[in-house]
């Protein structure tokens, strides 16, 4: 298989790129659908300055007021001091606020302000279309089976790793 791509600059003649079995890859079309998700994410949100991993760490919060840090970290699946970072940015912008936990002194409660509910809010209008844009060449049912194979890849190549992890 080959893609055409433009070489760039002005009268300059379309090179054809040889993708040799990247098209039939998994990993290589998730990447491509990713960037593209990405890419309207960033458009829908661009008046925002939120990106797709802060847009899920405020929904998560929201969900679950008075939650961990570590268990927003493992939730999200980042390491605990870049979640520390994210929460930095968060309440700098006044979106999130960091109480003390009222079960464990060595850990904060995670609670979204009025500022962030208000933002979420929006931001979640937002997504519904950004949503509607990415299912758009498919039907209900088929979103619904995309969405369950992908989980069902997630779900085994985590345990994988977990076993492999393990026996070391």
């Amino acid at each position: 298989m080959s893609a055409t791509k433009k070489t760039g600059g002005k009268g300059k003649s379309k090179a054809e790129l040889k993708l040799d079995l990247l098209p039939g890859l998994i990993g290589y079309q998730l990447r491509l659908a990713q960037l593209a998700v990405f890419g309207d994410f960033a458009a829908e949100l661009k008046d925002f300055d939120i990106s797709p991993g802060r847009f899920g760490v405020l929904v998560l919060i929201s969900a679950n007021p008075g939650m961990t840090q570590s268990l927003l970290a493992s939730a999200t699946q980042l390491d605990r001091s870049t979640m520390v970072a994210v929460i930095d940015q968060l309440e700098a912008r006044g979106l999130v606020e960091r109480r003390a936990s009222p079960t464990d002194r060595r850990s904060n409660a995670l609670v979204l302000t009025s500022e962030g509910e208000k933002l979420l809010k929006q931001l979640k209008r937002r997504i519904k279309q950004h949503e509607t844009r990415i299912a758009a060449a498919m039907t209900p049912a088929e979103t619904a089976k995309l969405v369950d194979l992908l989980t069902r890849i997630r779900s085994k190549l985590q345990a994988g790793t977990e076993r492999r992890t393990s026996k070391k």
